[in-house]
């Protein structure tokens, strides 16, 4: 390692998603089945507010808790789903900047943090960056938040307990009822609660249900990157106690400094913007390839977000399938980027119903193989 680069960065390697994207560059027409975000665009009306933010000359800095109207609105919201709690909001730059601030702002070396396994990338990258230990509770094979295996994991160390409902690779919801249960024991046991809800609104059965409603320290990440299609845009925002949501903004004005200010003009647009119909869509996407798969592959079927987690067939792991795949002109994502084991493998079904029929054909034939 180059004798400049700080030792905290061995802590973890890059994101193998990476490595995907590279071998897609190198493929003629692939059926990519790895993107994780929306294939539809940004709808026109948000496009045109920020547009016109642009042209009237919204283009500086933004305040670091971000423009008072969108931060107005959001909180509006935050109030009316949590009556009674004495919450604080900001805007920040993405949600992964509000998932970096959290931890920079509650993490200290040697803290642990609970989280399942299968999880997103960042997670045990961004706890390791700031000296955390990274405590991952085993999902398998249904993917369950377990209320008994989390607080089972809890130490004197515990500093947070982190969830992600709907879940990132593998589509799962928990129920209120579990998640009522987590909220309880963090509250108990005097631990951070942290729930990633980026995919709140890709939620196809029931009512989307958040840990915040039991616990009113609970701190919540949301934004608009994927219910909009504005991932590029880097508009996400955090709400929960005022004192840490302060912290939180005292180390963004030293770091991210605000999110885009014509952007969150954007936003703000976007709060009045049905996506309804694209939540049907991607419902109707869903139930076609669980169809489709779940007499060839081991699979839960998922109640949100835009991902399946499905085993790889036989004895051989994900990986080796991914390989195979690929092969195969078949865009897919191994299972141990988001987990310690190598048994499954991540597809989105964010893409088109062609994509989609290609990718199903293609899966069917290797499992069979």
């Amino acid at each position: 390692m180059h004798p400049w680069i700080a030792d905290r960065t061995a802590s973890f390697d890059s994101s193998g998603i990476r490595r995907v994207f590279d071998l897609a560059a190198k493929l003629k027409d692939p059926i990519n089945l790895s993107i994780g975000q929306p294939d539809f665009d940004v709808p026109d009306e948000i496009k045109e507010a920020t547009i016109e933010a642009i042209r009237s000359g919204r283009n500086a800095y933004s305040p670091t808790q971000g423009i008072a109207p969108l931060r107005e609105a959001i909180l509006a919201e935050v109030n009316a789903k949590y009556p009674g709690q004495d919450r604080d909001v900001f805007i920040s730059s993405g949600t992964s900047g509000g998932l970096v601030l959290s931890m920079l702002s509650m993490v200290n070396p040697g803290d642990e943090v609970i989280f399942l396994d299968p999880y997103f990338v960042m997670y045990p990258a961004l706890v390791r960056l700031c000296g955390g230990v990274p405590v991952m509770v085993d999902s398998y094979p249904d993917f369950r938040l377990d209320p008994e295996k989390i607080e089972a994991a809890i130490t004197p160390k515990t500093k947070m307990i982190l969830v992600n409902s709907p879940a990132n690779p593998t589509g799962v919801t928990a129920t209120e009822a579990d998640l009522k249960a987590v909220a309880e024991i963090a509250a108990k046991h005097n631990v951070a609660l942290l729930s990633d809800e980026i995919y709140s609104r890709f939620f196809y059965d029931g009512e989307f249900y958040s840990p915040a409603s039991d616990n009113p320290d609970a701190i919540v990440i949301d934004g608009f990157s994927k219910s909009h299609a504005m991932t590029g845009w880097r508009v996400g925002y955090v709400h929960g106690p005022r004192e840490v949501i302060s912290t939180m903004l005292k180390i963004q004005q030293y770091s991210f400094v605000c999110s885009p200010q014509p952007a969150q003009w954007g936003a703000l647009r976007a709060m009045e913007v049905s996506m309804k119909a694209n939540v049907d869509e991607y419902r109707a996407k869903r139930d076609y390839l669980v169809d489709q798969l779940s007499p060839h592959y081991e699979l839960t079927s998922p109640g949100g977000a835009f991902y399946l987690f499905p085993k790889a067939p036989g004895n051989q792991g994900g990986a080796a399938f991914v390989e195979r795949a690929i092969s195969q002109g078949l865009l897919i994502i191994p299972g141990n980027i988001f987990s310690r084991r190598d048994s499954h493998f991540r597809i989105s079904f964010a893409a088109s119903d062609e994509t989609l029929r290609r990718g199903a054909e293609m899966l069917i034939k290797l499992a069979k193989e």
